[in-house]
């Protein structure tokens, strides 16, 4: 039997760079009576460490499977599978413990790509969505109150945090050191074991402990667990994020 991950299912999935892309597999599930019969999937998007995939059959966390592809194989253990009663039914992560990814010969040549946040069917670079503007209409959208982990990349600085409240366009980021208002930056969020990857740019900040941010774009692949989180918040509604007029000055932080 395998031994433990060299890595999380946090570190696998929340600082590594992941790419959407479909290829098909071949994987077989791996008990105390050996292997089972193999079965047939795709994936969704791969990264160095493991892969999202769909197949017919539902797997549970901490299932161990073979996956191949064509020569390529390497044993992975299952860290997040998907509501059965969700749109994402079918769907799973798993991780590699034991040789390397079957891709990764598609990840030396592919980048990860981004498309725009769609603001009611408009481009979110020629719109605006009054998003951290006191005087706007804060609850265009619901937002859902949160536990989850952030990590903010600007180009140079990285730092990891929490984020606290979410909605389809924006969320409310703490526990790091704020960026100035007007800032574009990289976010990674990992919510119910799910991994997204946004760019997204500071609109205001709360009492020097947080700021509120708006997405710009989303990775490709990206928005179906957008929605899937969002989804399993909703019953959590949050009415308004707190209102903070924006400014312009340099932010001084409290040591």
């Amino acid at each position: 039997m395998p031994g433990k991950s060299n890595a999380s299912p946090e570190d696998g999935l929340l600082t590594t760079k992941l790419v959407h892309l479909a290829l098909p597999v071949r994987w077989t599930l791996i008990g105390q009576d050996g292997r089972g019969a193999p079965e047939m999937a795709c994936t969704y998007d791969i990264h160095p460490h493991g892969a999202r995939l769909l197949s017919s059959r539902d797997l549970n966390i901490g299932d161990m499977v073979m996956v191949e592809r064509g020569r390529n194989k390497a044993v992975c253990q299952v860290v997040w599978s998907a509501d059965p009663a969700s749109s994402l039914r079918g769907q799973f992560t798993v991780q590699c413990v034991e040789g390397r990814t079957p891709w990764d010969e598609e990840l030396r040549q592919m980048e990860e790509q981004y498309q725009p946040v769609i603001l009611d069917g408009l481009d979110r670079r020629t719109s605006s969505s009054g998003f951290g503007r006191p005087d706007a209409n804060r609850r265009r959208r619901p937002r859902f109150y949160v536990e989850g982990q952030a990590e903010v990349s600007d180009g140079v600085l990285r730092v990891a945090g929490e984020v606290q409240q979410i909605s389809e366009y924006g969320a409310r980021l703490a526990a790091m050191e704020p960026l100035r208002p007007g800032t574009d930056f990289r976010l990674m969020l990992n919510v119910f074991d799910v991994s997204l990857a946004l760019k997204a740019q500071v609109k205001y900040l709360v009492d020097n402990l947080g700021m509120g941010v708006e997405f710009q774009q989303i990775r490709r692949g990206d928005r179906p667990l957008l929605e899937y989180v969002l989804g399993k918040l909703k019953t959590r509604r949050v009415q308004e994020f707190a209102r903070v007029e924006v400014t312009n000055e340099p932010v001084t932080v409290a040591v």
